[in-house]
């Protein structure tokens, strides 16, 4: 369309410069007649088709200009485009793991303690002497009893989940370890109805030691290691250990209410053998709590436990079923904190009846082998923001039969008392003094006293 407007405008020209020529001429005169000759005629036309083909070329040119200037609008744009991109996904990535950050929470646990340990042993009427054993080590070491290490997710309004370590290193054992105390998905479905799958705290423990408040100082009294006993299955005296798990495998229902006049409840279906042993066995153990709260700073508790604790197995030795009973009356505000706990445990011990030869193996395949009471007393007084003083007392009867169809006695006796600091919001420390005396049967090793005194602390993040 170009080439043909141009190819008239310069056809225009040549008329214009042909009449011009012609209007010039003097009107006395007639024009004189214009005669073109062939060759001039076709010289023209070669002209004229010449410049016609040079607009064309040139509106190619124009054309291909155009587009080529499309074209590379386009490449900008579609960099711009391919540029934003990546911001976009780093955005949402940004976002993704902003969410992660948010919901998930990190942070430990630490107990340690830097003390002087006096521990002294008889047999008999033999004098006492001082040596280790039974747990203790004479002389000054610093322990870390515990770091747990906690991370904690939660991937909605109902659905999280948590990990939490336990590390400890003994001076006493010159040995490290590491297990896995907690790792569970929770499900928390109603104030009152929560459910725990996998390791996770058991009913009793846990909750004791957060009226008591001293766990860093020492384990409460069923978790505190006692020993003694007859080591069930066994003929020779043993070790009873503690009377309780803190953590075990299994699944967990919980609930609480807040306030005044409000309750809370677990019960825990468990493995039995504890959170460091995640074995099988032919039957589950059982676990339950349910606590009243008159007062948001009182609490009335009771407890129980049944089961093989892990111990029946296919083809293994015959059990016997062990249990516990517990009891809690607690008081805590920002000043005091009082409590006494009691427990009452049958066949803790000797679960696995006794397969061997000899006097009184009738009686040793009984049904009812051992059981113990025990109470434990606390208080202590935030005179200040900062500072408190503290004392608790604990006394374990554990009462064993013998092969012989003899009931043997074990009477332990503990006591602490200090004053702690709160050096930082996350920081404790306490000046504690320690006392654990045992008295067993006469002529058995179990008769030892422990004195220890030192630093102990809490870090926690």
């Amino acid at each position: 369309m170009r080439s043909k407007l141009l190819t008239v405008a310069i056809a225009a020209g040549l008329g214009v410069t042909s009449f011009s020529a012609l209007a010039a001429t003097p009107k006395s005169q007639q024009p004189a007649r214009v005669t073109v000759d062939a060759a001039t005629l076709q010289q023209l036309q070669a002209q004229l088709a010449a410049l016609q083909a040079k607009v064309a070329d040139l509106e190619s040119k124009q054309e291909a200009q155009a587009d080529a200037q499309i074209e590379t609008a386009k490449a900008v744009n579609d960099v711009q485009v391919a540029a934003a991109k990546p911001t976009d996904d780093l955005t949402k990535k940004l976002d993704t793991l902003s969410k992660i950050v948010d919901n998930t929470h990190i942070g430990g646990t630490m107990f340690f303690d830097v003390t002087n340990m006096d521990h002294s042993e008889k047999v008999g009427n033999a004098p006492s002497q001082h040596k280790d054993g039974h747990g203790a080590t004479n002389g000054t070491g610093f322990d870390v009893k515990r770091f747990y290490l906690t991370v904690d997710h939660k991937f909605d309004d109902v659905w999280s989940a948590n990990l939490t370590t336990d590390f400890s290193y003994q001076s006493s054992l010159s040995s490290t370890s590491l297990f896995v105390k907690k790792a569970y998905v929770q499900g928390k479905f109603d104030p009152l109805f929560t459910v725990r799958f996998g390791a996770a705290d058991m009913p009793w423990i846990p909750f004791v030691e957060k009226w008591y408040g001293y766990r860093y100082v020492e384990n409460t009294i069923t978790d505190r290691s006692f020993e003694g006993g007859r080591s069930g299955g066994t003929a020779t005296a043993g070790g009873v250990g503690a009377f309780g798990n803190s953590s075990d495998w299994g699944v967990h229902a919980l609930g609480a209410t807040a306030g005044d006049n409000s309750v809370n409840y677990q019960l825990s279906v468990v493995n039995g053998r504890g959170y460091r042993n995640l074995s099988r066995s032919k039957s589950v153990d059982a676990e339950g709590r349910f606590g009243y709260s008159p007062i948001e700073q009182m609490v009335i508790a009771v407890g129980g436990y049944t089961g093989k604790r892990g111990n029946d197995v296919e083809n293994g030795v015959p059990t016997r079923t062990a249990s516990r009973g517990d009891a809690l009356v607690a008081w805590r505000d920002k000043s005091f904190g009082v409590g006494v706990e009691y427990f009452h445990s049958e066949n803790w011990d000797d679960i696995l009846k006794y397969q061997g030869t000899g006097p009184g193996v009738g009686a040793a395949q009984g049904t009812l082998k051992d059981k113990a009471d025990g109470y434990s007393l606390w208080a202590d007084w935030h005179f200040d923001p900062q500072w408190a003083i503290f004392a608790r007392y604990d006394r374990v009867n554990y009462k064993y039969t013998s092969l012989a169809n003899v009931e043997n006695e074990l009477k332990d006796k503990y006591f602490n008392g200090g004053v702690s600091y709160d050096v930082l919001k996350n920081l404790k420390l306490a000046l504690v003094y320690k006392h654990n005396k045992l008295d067993g049967p006469y002529a058995t090793p179990y008769h030892y006293k422990t004195d220890e005194v030192g630093f102990w602390g809490m870090l926690s993040f």
